[in-house]
């Protein structure tokens, strides 16, 4: 399973796992500034704020997206 990093900053990044995801949407509906999938690179997590990146990969359905916080 190959998981893309997306850095916010040097101490939060966005991880996707294509694999994982079962496309249902969540991500863009709750964070459209954000997350836009026919985009390369289609997770832009600079246009949040980590608590608003945190909660919305809480509701991510297939853990697809999750996040490395150091």
């Amino acid at each position: 399973m190959e998981t893309k990093r997306y850095p916010k900053n040097e101490n939060f990044t966005v991880l996707w796992t294509a694999s994982r995801c079962i496309h249902s949407g969540i991500c863009v509906k709750l964070l459209p500034e954000v997350y836009h999938p026919k985009d390369k690179p289609w997770v832009l997590p600079e246009n949040a704020e980590i608590e608003e990146l945190k909660a919305q990969i809480h509701n991510c359905p297939s853990r697809a997206l999750e996040y490395e916080e150091l």
